[in-house]
């Protein structure tokens, strides 16, 4: 309970790092903690997914000066896997299940192949350096073979691609999890976080918000949340099922 207390007093200082700074249970035998809640519906692995296939994808962000300072996604073939991430003052990371829905799943393949990332040793890095926003890595494993590729600002398209996926996959888990313990523990919080889902919303921040409508309908109906946020809570679902129209 202090721990979760600890995570809803910072969580005003998180809705705004979300957008600027990323722009993003027990105790285990690593030191991180995995929160036991229910998750989003799991989505059908992606069209062509082999459940076989070794491969495994990581993506890690970190800035010891942002208040979500470090992340770390990892994935299988299938789109599954998980996101640790780590708070300014916070002295334990939190690790919540990632599941990439098809669509993001196909993006990033996409961009994967297009690096053929183990066949090259192509150095992604641009010539102009940004280490204030932070540094970036991304992995591949299949096998015997393992490659990491770390920058901090690049101009190839692909691997552009990858890292505005991966953080959009990230900020999407982080913000179900900032839900969650608001509705638990502090609803009065609720109204702020339909804005950030809104925020993100009109930027293109979300991996897929198809995976936010469930969620969604059951915090519309959540009488411990005041009503203005489950009013917004529908109108979300509009603008969501709008954009899955087009």
């Amino acid at each position: 309970m202090n721990k979760r207390k600890s995570l809803l007093q910072g969580l005003p200082a998180a809705l705004l790092c979300l957008s600027a700074a990323i722009s993003i249970y027990a105790q285990n035998s690593d030191g991180s903690k995995h929160n036991a809640r229910p998750q989003q519906a799991v989505p059908a692995p992606a069209v062509g997914a082999n459940n076989t296939d070794a491969v495994k994808y990581s993506y890690e962000f970190s800035q010891p000066k942002f208040y979500v300072k470090h992340i770390r996604l990892e994935h299988d073939a299938n789109g599954r896997g998980t996101v640790t991430f780590e708070r300014l003052n916070e002295d334990v990371p939190v690790t919540e299940p990632l599941e990439l829905s098809p669509d993001a799943l196909a993006r990033i393949n996409t961009a994967w192949q297009g690096l053929r990332f183990l066949d090259s040793d192509t150095n992604y890095q641009a010539d102009k350096q940004f280490p204030h926003l932070g540094t970036m890595k991304i992995g591949m494993e299949r096998g015997d073979r393992k490659r990491v590729a770390e920058f901090n600002w690049t101009n190839n398209r692909d691997a552009e691609t990858l890292i505005n996926e991966y953080r959009k996959a990230a900020d999407q888990v982080i913000l179900v999890f900032d839900i969650a313990i608001a509705r638990e523990n502090q609803p009065l919080n609720a109204p702020k976080l339909m804005e950030t889902i809104e925020s993100l919303l009109k930027r293109n921040g979300l991996s897929d918000p198809r995976q936010l409508l469930k969620l969604l309908q059951d915090l519309s109906t959540d009488e411990h949340v005041p009503l203005i946020a489950r009013n917004h809570a529908l109108r979300l679902i509009k603008q969501i099922e709008k954009i899955d129209k087009k």
